[in-house]
């Protein structure tokens, strides 16, 4: 008798234009590599953006921000992910663009107030006093539903814990319980719950537990069993932003009636207020610290008077990220005046900012980017492939010639080839112009398009 077995197919990932920033690529002088951490060539860009993390590491940048310029597809948004790979892991990143401020629903202000909190984390350190240890035996009681009594629910759960030392058996209730089911945890499993708020958290699969069962391939990391007591107390460290703490304490004064959604548009200021104030308390008293995390406004010319002027006083504010604005316009008139200006931004603020110039991309180094890229997005290229991107690159833009490697990829596909030659690409330049291109069939069909 044969046996049917279907494999699903694998779900798409998302790829983004930025996957494969690491960092800087900068060594331990400050010297950028040519080609390090995802990024290429920008050299002077990238060692001034190492200053820049440097004096956020030392606390020696308030009252300022960053603007970066340069022509379009020329890495600016890059930097900016880079600097924020580099001040670490839980360094808030909030992206945003210069027209996203224009809303029916919020003002201008409200939309960039949020933005700049949620730039902001607050790494809250506590301890608590938790039960650890790895599930040796767990026991769920369910009960008849006292509404429904065709349906069961859990009402409680017997649990045992154990260390390498000490074991310890527990009787948990209906919240603790429904938390074990949701998460799926089985004997065998490291967790620990938090003695005051019931809160249960994986840590992963501990090693040769008796009776516990265990696959070839895990879903779960494999970690040692905790040594000493059961209960302990323990040191649990969380990074929450700004605006999560506004939303919490918006939450629970808000006036929730069968007439209201519940939901506000915005967040009153007095909460605002009050967050910074417990949040400053929490700092006088070392349990917190403030992580400044980066908010990046890419076409920053875009924002009018209105919004520059609120951002040159969020830079002098007590609690405000490192903000980076990033513009590939030249003289422009500031949104809002008649006034023509560098960027199409105020002097004032311009006198506020540290100015980094990107410049546009060699051959070579268009060369090693569409090689990453290809990496990144798992297409193979023939090598007269790669050079025909970096010419492509060289005479429209990188952005243009990345864009390409896809659309290769399916035409080479659809020709049963799995690696990209050049046919495919200049096939795919065919089917997709570039902007020179449009500009040209735009000339040739001018009296054919519809005009206002």
């Amino acid at each position: 008798m044969g046996v049917e077995i279907r494999v699903e197919a694998p779900k798409p990932k998302r790829i983004s234009a930025h996957s494969h920033i690491r960092g800087l690529g900068l060594d331990e002088k400050g010297r950028a590599i040519r080609v390090a951490d995802g990024l290429v060539g920008q050299i002077e860009a990238r060692e001034a953006a190492g200053i820049i993390v440097r004096m956020i590491q030392e606390g020696r940048i308030a009252g300022r921000g960053i603007l970066l310029v340069g022509p379009p597809g020329t890495g600016k948004t890059a930097i900016a992910i880079a600097i924020a790979r580099e001040l670490g892991e839980d360094t808030p990143f909030v992206a945003l663009s210069g027209s996203e401020i224009y809303s029916s629903e919020k003002k201008k202000t409200e939309i960039l107030t949020e933005a700049l909190r949620r730039a902001l984390g607050v790494r809250i350190k506590e301890r608590r006093v938790v039960y650890e240890g790895v599930v040796r035996e767990l026991k769920i009681r369910r009960a008849r539903h006292p509404f429904m009594p065709y349906m069961v629910v859990p009402r409680e759960a017997r649990i045992t814990l154990a260390t390498k030392d000490d074991e310890v058996t527990l009787t948990v209730g209906e919240e603790i319980t429904r938390q074990i089911l949701e998460m799926g945890i089985r004997r065998g499993d490291v967790i620990w719950i938090d003695a005051e708020t019931g809160r249960v958290f994986r840590v992963g699969k501990a090693k040769s537990v008796e009776k516990a069962r265990y696959y070839d391939i895990e879903t779960h990391r494999i970690v040692e069993i905790p040594s000493g007591s059961v209960k302990k107390e323990k040191e649990i460290v969380r990074t929450y932003t700004l605006h999560d703490l506004d939303l919490y304490v918006s939450a629970q004064r808000a006036l929730i009636s069968i007439f209201s959604i519940g939901v506000e548009k915005e967040i009153p200021p007095e909460v605002r207020r009050d967050v910074d104030e417990m949040v400053k308390k929490w700092i006088d008293e070392k349990k917190a610290v403030i992580v400044p995390g980066v908010l990046f406004i890419d076409d920053a010319h875009m924002m009018d008077i209105e919004a520059f002027s609120f951002l040159s006083r969020a830079m002098e504010s007590e609690f405000s990220p490192i903000i980076i604005l990033a513009t590939n316009r030249g003289m422009a008139r500031i949104r809002g005046t008649d006034i023509e200006s560098p960027h199409g931004m105020p002097l004032d603020l311009l006198d506020r900012l540290l100015i980094i110039p990107t410049k546009p991309y060699s051959p070579d180094e268009i060369r090693e980017i569409v090689k990453i890229r290809a990496v990144e997005e798992e297409i193979e290229l023939e090598d007269d492939a790669l050079e025909e991107l970096v010419r492509i690159g060289s005479e429209t833009s990188l952005r243009y010639a990345v864009q390409l490697m896809e659309p290769a990829r399916i035409i080479a596909l659809n020709n049963n080839r799995s690696r990209v030659t050049i046919d495919d690409v200049r096939e795919a330049r065919k089917l997709f112009i570039d902007l020179g291109q449009s500009v040209k069939y735009l000339k040739e069909y001018e009296e054919k398009f519809l005009k206002l």
